[in-house]
């Protein structure tokens, strides 16, 4: 199996599993990845994601081996499985969670980017790995870098295809945080289960926010903010988050989605 899911209270776990290969993608791992976004899409009780790795590597982007005799047009093929992948990702209405527990490179690492909050352990790195094969960043690479680390950073990690150590891409903000790499996956999952119990009708609306704020203007922003806060608030997480907190207790919050 290509992808290994495992259900826990609020969130579910999905790892990349072809360690033989460091989890490199082809079209049989992107359709069951896929597959298993949407499975939890549909699952009233998931609340939450966890992305991972199985084995040293996150994933090691394309499958190299079978590029070998690919006619240009076929790499186009290629892609049309891949970016809806990176598009469902985005468009996912509740938090990812993505634990780099390796390398993570080419599309392996616009695949992690996708996500919306990025841990790795200290010993992964990042590489736009596309040049070294005479490609370009694709699956996002090209629209993430800039926005995460600058255009002057972003050229130079796409145009130089050199790892970045976990620790300096935190320190760029391209990443959330780093961990000691056997702290990782235990860190990654009370990550998950603590959004799991969070008021996710707001994370919703929030991610809907934030990536509009890719697109407008400041007046069209708050316009979007006046929409979605009157959104949020008929939620019946929004009285219980006041009540709590009037009542000096944590909130139990139920939760929904928009």
């Amino acid at each position: 199996m290509t992808i290994l899911v495992e259900i826990h209270p609020g969130y579910r776990a999905i790892t990349l599993n072809r360690p033989e290969r460091l989890n490199a993608l082809n079209v049989e791992m992107a359709e069951a990845l896929s597959a298993a976004l949407g499975a939890a899409q549909a699952d009233p009780e998931c609340r939450a994601l966890l992305l991972t790795g199985a084995g040293r590597a996150f994933c090691a982007g394309q499958d190299l081996a079978a590029l070998v005799g690919m006619a240009p047009a076929d790499i186009g093929h290629l892609l049309d499985h891949y970016h809806p992948l990176v598009r469902k990702l985005r468009a996912l209405p509740m938090p990812v969670v993505c634990a780099v527990n390796g390398v993570a490179a080419g599309a392996g690492a616009n695949l992690a980017l996708a996500c919306d909050i990025v841990v790795a352990a200290r010993g992964a790195s990042f590489v736009q790995a596309f040049a070294r094969i005479g490609l370009i960043p694709d699956c996002g690479g090209t629209w993430f870098l800039p926005r995460l680390v600058g255009m002057a950073r972003a050229r130079a990690l796409a145009m130089l295809a050199e790892p970045l150590p976990a620790a300096t891409a935190a320190e760029w903000g391209m990443i959330w945080q780093v961990f000691a790499d056997d702290r990782l996956l235990a860190e990654a999952h009370a990550l998950a289960a603590r959004l799991a119990a969070a008021a996710t009708s707001a994370l919703a609306l929030t991610k809907r926010a934030l990536e509009a704020a890719e697109a407008n203007d400041l007046d069209h922003q708050l316009d979007l903010e006046g929409e979605l806060q009157q959104a949020a608030a008929t939620n019946h997480d929004h009285s219980e988050g006041v009540t709590a907190f009037l009542e000096k207790r944590p909130p139990r919050f139920s939760g929904g989605r928009y």
